[in-house]
């Protein structure tokens, strides 16, 4: 080795003992004549002296040094001069005074600061990948992330999963997303997928018996990227036989609790975590991925609207919709421009507008309210909105009318909104959530079709399995969602286990029998001898990641991510192939 110890692991134990060191000049200082030389490596810094007055040579090459270079170290641990330690070092209490230095490779000069964790343009990032996962925070993103995947191996492995790697080249079937294609060469015409997940794999190993299974598993999306998406991602995948929704909901709590209180000990957790019905999240948070780290629930005041002179609203209700509001607190001071933001907002979110009703004490009208809403509500109508949102003087309302799913979601943005303007945000708090009884279906208007909430193979609930065949509609499924913060970690449900049942889906979702048999034919088979009742969930290890790191794009988590176009910017990925490459695959680029 060309190196005793580690830079990070030296402490006052170490005093008096010869080290060898190698690592990068992480940032150098000309002090009074002395150099000091921060040197890194990948388990941290320490502070390296070179004086002039006993070591003239390496004194001469430590002058030359700059940033990036890798240098190795001969010298001795001693305790640093009463007053010069370093607390935001875990070696700050100690120095290396150097007896040698070895230069064992120069650096360009970087295209950006390594040693400074300032914004840098991201294709500037991902170009020069090398360096940016130099950077001590980068680094230990990578780290944490090695921590969490080992911890997740360890404890399913004590809780007797096994665990199995399934096919990266597959058949191309229906998971929400385009598949990623692969020409096989030696079958001219056709096509593997890469998977977008394992999800009839890990079902068709419940059939083989194996009953507790799990994969730290790529996973493959050709859809539009955004901070926590990317074309090619990892996540735990698990599947357990003979059990029911409670065995994989105490199975998850379990293991995130004891995961955040090993890999990040500090971080606060809401216990139990809280569950929601779906219908209830949407109702009091717009979104079937509520952060629930602070109030602003949404509140439904159709019934008062609808009694109102207002046309806007009941021209709404008449239409089937919904007039539905939060209470901001404290923002009733807010200027007719810090208003119309917040109306533009809306707008953006996909409302048509914003009512806003500002309560006050010293304002005009109705019951101390400054809004254009007032001249169309009596005084006992205003009362009863201000009651029904449980609003205070000071207080600012924000109301929207409209079809459910467009004021759902437009008042589910906004309130998020607000709590970032107010700081409303826990940062140190992982509030995570299950979501449960969603609706088994979905009915798509353009395209006047059934479609799954989850996916095909989620078991109905059996009270509502009789509405199959008449009201589909109402039917409720197994399936439940982790969330966390605003953020959906994972999804799972109890799957089919009979193919009667599942081909009666297939059947509501339109495929032909031909279909059927093309799409899922191995899993229908297996389906026929003796399938155990079993179920599962998938758990998105970058999202994961990137709240345990406090990160805001799971980029920063993954080593070699790719950009908002999934380019690899630094191998040039996406590339031309060669005529050749065609050639042997049978292909023809289109115009060529």
């Amino acid at each position: 080795m060309l190196k005793s110890h580690r830079c990070g692991e030296l402490r006052k134990e170490h005093i008096g003992h010869k080290v060898v060191l190698a690592g990068w000049v992480h940032r150098r200082r000309d002090h009074g004549g002395m150099v000091f030389i921060d040197l890194r490596d990948s388990s941290g810094i320490v502070q390296v002296v070179f004086n002039p007055q006993t070591l003239k040579e390496a004194f001469h090459t430590a002058s030359s040094l700059r940033n990036e270079y890798v240098v190795q170290v001969v010298g001795e641990v001693t305790l640093r001069p009463a007053g010069t330690e370093n607390p935001k070092l875990a070696t700050g209490e100690v120095e290396i005074v150097a007896g040698e230095v070895v230069v064992l490779n120069p650096s360009e000069t970087p295209p950006f600061y390594v040693n400074e964790d300032e914004e840098v343009d991201e294709s500037l990032c991902l170009e020069n990948r090398y360096l940016y996962l130099r950077r001590p925070r980068v680094r230990d993103n990578i780290v944490l992330r090695h921590k969490v995947i080992k911890f997740i191996r360890d404890s399913l492995d004590a809780k007797g999963f096994i665990e199995i790697e399934t096919p990266i080249l597959i058949k191309s079937t229906p998971e929400g997303a385009r598949d990623y294609l692969v020409p096989s060469r030696l079958n001219p015409g056709k096509f593997y997928a890469l998977p977008q997940s394992p999800q009839q794999l890990k079902q068709i190993l419940m059939v083989a018996g194996f009953e507790k299974y799990f994969q730290i598993a790529r996973c493959f999306r050709d859809e539009d990227l955004r901070a926590d998406r990317q074309p090619e991602f990892t996540q735990l995948d698990l599947e357990m036989s003979f059990v029911d929704e409670e065995d994989v909901l105490q199975l998850m709590e379990e293991l995130l609790t004891s995961l955040v209180k090993t890999v990040k000990p500090g971080m606060e957790m809401l216990k139990p975590f809280p569950r929601l019905t779906y219908m209830e999240a949407m109702e009091r948070y717009g979104t079937d991925k509520p952060d629930v780290r602070f109030n602003l629930e949404l509140r439904d005041i159709s019934d008062i609207a609808a009694d109102t002179d207002f046309d806007i609203f009941r021209a709404v209700l008449n239409r089937g919709g919904k007039v539905k509001g939060i209470c901001v607190p404290g923002c009733a001071h807010y200027t007719r421009h810090q208003l119309d933001d917040l109306i533009q907002l809306s707008k953006d979110y996909g409302a048509q507008g914003l009512i806003t009703m500002a309560v006050t004490a010293e304002s005009s009208g109705t019951s101390g309210v400054k809004s254009v809403a007032t001249k169309y509500l009596t005084q006992e109508q205003t009362e009863a909105v201000i009651a029904r949102f449980g609003a205070k003087s000071g207080d600012l309302l924000l109301i929207i009318g409209d079809k459910s799913e467009v004021v759902n979601k437009a008042l589910g943005e906004l309130r998020c909104e607000m709590a970032r303007r107010l700081d409303l945000l826990n940062h140190n708090l992982l509030a995570f959530a299950f979501i449960v009884d969603f609706p088994l279906l979905e009915w798509n208007e353009m395209r006047s079709c059934w479609e799954t909430m989850h996916h095909p193979f989620t078991a109905p609930q059996q009270k509502d399995m009789p509405l199959l065949d008449s009201e589909p509609g109402k039917v409720h499924g197994r399936h439940y969602d982790v969330v966390c913060n605003g953020c959906e970690l994972g999804s799972g449900s109890i799957r089919v286990h009979q193919r009667q049942i599942q081909e009666k889906i297939f059947k509501l979702l339109g495929y032909s029998e031909a279909e059927m048999q093309d799409r899922f034919g191995a899993l229908l088979r297996a389906l026929e001898y003796g399938a155990p009742p079993h179920g599962g969930i998938a758990i998105g290890l970058d999202r994961l990641v990137m709240l345990l790191a406090g990160e805001k794009t799971i980029r920063e988590v993954i080593a070699f991510p790719k950009n908002q176009n999934a380019e690899d910017l630094m191998f040039g990925a996406p590339s031309e192939p060669d005529k050749e490459q065609l050639d042997e695959l049978n292909l023809k680029l289109k115009g060529s």
